[in-house]
């Protein structure tokens, strides 16, 4: 898939992180909020000046949202794009796989 239509898909809150920290507190919330509720996904934007940081918070996120889901009884039907989204940060768009069908992506 390609930036123009990971971008496409509606966002309902941006976080922007600076560390593995940030990404466990980011996960809770996105499951908190619900990935059902609305035709909308979440964008995690991480900083490039440290690779290895960079993955480390996309794993976090990823698996954290993935086991909160299970926690919480929820559908675990999570898609997810990575993309360079400025010269300072990489992100991650997570949405439900339904809406990124409905959306024709």
């Amino acid at each position: 898939m390609k930036k123009a239509d990971i971008e496409s898909i509606p966002i309902i809150k941006t976080f922007d992180l600076k560390d593995e920290k940030d990404a466990y507190t980011a996960a809770e919330e996105m499951v908190q909020i619900g990935f059902y509720k609305e035709k909308k996904g979440f964008k995690v934007l991480m900083p490039k000046e440290s690779k290895r940081t960079a993955k480390r918070i996309g794993y976090i996120v990823t698996t954290s949202v993935t086991t909160g889901l299970r926690k919480a009884g929820q559908e675990r039907d999570i898609w997810y794009g990575t993309y360079h989204h400025d010269k300072e940060h990489y992100a991650i768009v997570l949405a439900s796989s339904k809406v990124v069908q409905e959306l024709g992506l």
